[in-house]
């Protein structure tokens, strides 16, 4: 047991990966699914995850990252993201062989449905799809394959140095000093019927489609002497619409998909 207490601890020193929307993000994304699921699918998810509900359950996989198990830190990493070369779609290029988001929703909803799998099993394949669709509608996990995610592209936001995936994952976000509950108030009330409509999209292509194409937009050009650009208001302003629509359209696709995992129904 000590053991295992020393190597997550140790493991929580190394660096991570930027996280897709941060914690906010997932929560919002939960949040406005939970408002839009179907009284069945709400037993469901209670009947699997107790109290904890869809936007507790949101941020569990980003949370697992430091667990020793090999799983998590053999396995389960490539799970967060798809790469969609410029000018390419998910189904020219396919997942590698070690898997992928998509391969991860797939695989994770047969869990779901197994009616041989156990709570516990059960437990972890919802919280990784109610992860996963989140991710997905983050532009920079659609990555182009050259810069992990744009974690390798450097930049000056409020003044601290960071990168452009972690901008997209929080910094955004937090640029508005909002609590998820709050956001997800916000954000709410403005999807209108017709979009609740339109956007019950279940095939995560289609999603990743989106974000690859909003993904290729998102870039500052880059500094003439090199230097980390610095991304202010502008960037802010510019974007903050463009952010708004993805964690929109990330809990209504997250609760079109809930919907129709336990009502049996196609998901691509």
């Amino acid at each position: 047991m000590r053991l295992l207490l020393l190597l997550a601890a140790l493991s929580a020193l190394v660096p991570a990966p930027a996280l897709a929307w941060g914690k906010t993000g997932h929560r919002v994304i939960g949040a406005i699914a939970a408002r839009l699921v179907t009284r069945h699918t709400r037993a469901e998810v209670r009947r699997i995850l107790g109290v904890e509900g869809i936007a507790e359950g949101s941020t569990w996989p980003d949370f697992e990252r430091s667990n020793p198990d090999p799983f998590w830190q053999k396995e389960a990493g490539p799970f967060h993201y798809v790469t969609v070369p410029p000018g390419k779609t998910y189904a020219e290029v396919g997942a590698p062989p070690e898997g992928d988001a998509v391969t991860a929703l797939a695989r994770f909803a047969k869990t779901v449905r197994d009616p041989a799998a156990s709570r516990d099993d059960k437990a972890l394949a919802l919280r990784f799809i109610i992860h996963i669709v989140g991710d997905l509608h983050q532009p920079l996990h659609a990555g182009n394959g050259t810069d992990k995610g744009a974690n390798d592209v450097k930049v000056i936001f409020n003044r601290e140095p960071t990168n452009l995936h972690a901008v997209w994952d929080s910094g955004l976000i937090d640029q508005d000093q909002l609590s998820y509950s709050e956001m997800t108030a916000w954000l709410f009330r403005r999807i209108t019927p017709g979009e609740r409509r339109d956007w019950r999209v279940t095939d995560p292509r289609v999603w990743i489609g989106e974000s690859a194409a909003l993904r290729d937009k998102v870039y500052p050009a880059p500094s003439p002497d090199g230097q980390p650009v610095k991304l202010g208001f502008d960037y802010v302003y510019a974007w903050t619409a463009a952010r708004d629509l993805r964690l929109e359209q990330g809990g209504v696709r997250l609760a079109a998909y809930l919907d129709a995992l336990f009502a049996g129904k196609p998901l691509a």
